[in-house]
């Protein structure tokens, strides 16, 4: 019999450029004791660059779960999941836009985008909480996501 390997732990980006839902972010992950190793670009400019692993983001991990706001600066969150959707090595990473808006019109643009998902961020703690807990228990323990193995050959 093969021995099990163990499951890697989910490489998540998380792409906000407000500090405080950042920090909300990672304390409802230590909390829920939800697996995952987030990594934090603050503008849409920077996640694409982490993305396609170029200058400084060379090292950046390949994402298994991208957390995407809309509004960014420098590149809109619309535009960033533009650019996941049509690249090969990437499309198949599923985004879920966080946003503050509730504007039906941010939410179908998502979709139509492609998102995997659009969710409003609660301006109320339990809530954002409660929202974290079900984003980690659905896409990191529900939804099989591809191996890693599997991406690199991509």
């Amino acid at each position: 019999m093969m021995p099990l390997k163990p499951p890697a732990i989910p490489e998540i980006m998380f792409v906000e450029d407000n500090q405080g839902d950042v920090r909300l972010v990672f304390e409802a992950f230590n909390l829920n004791q939800i697996p995952g190793q987030i990594t934090v670009a603050t503008n849409g400019a920077d996640a694409i660059e982490m993305l396609h692993r170029r200058g400084e983001f060379a090292k950046t991990p390949v994402p298994d779960l991208i957390l995407l706001d809309l509004h960014l600066p420098r590149t809109s969150g619309l535009e960033v999941l533009a650019v996941i959707k049509k690249d090969s090595r990437l499309h198949h990473i599923p985004v879920i836009i966080m946003t503050s808006s509730s504007a039906d019109d941010d939410i179908l643009s998502g979709y139509q985008s492609h998102a995997n998902c659009c969710v409003t961020k609660p301006v109320n703690l339990d809530e954002f909480m409660k929202l974290m807990k079900a984003i980690g228990d659905f896409w990191l323990s529900v939804a099989r996501l591809p191996s890693r193995e599997l991406r690199e050959r991509l």
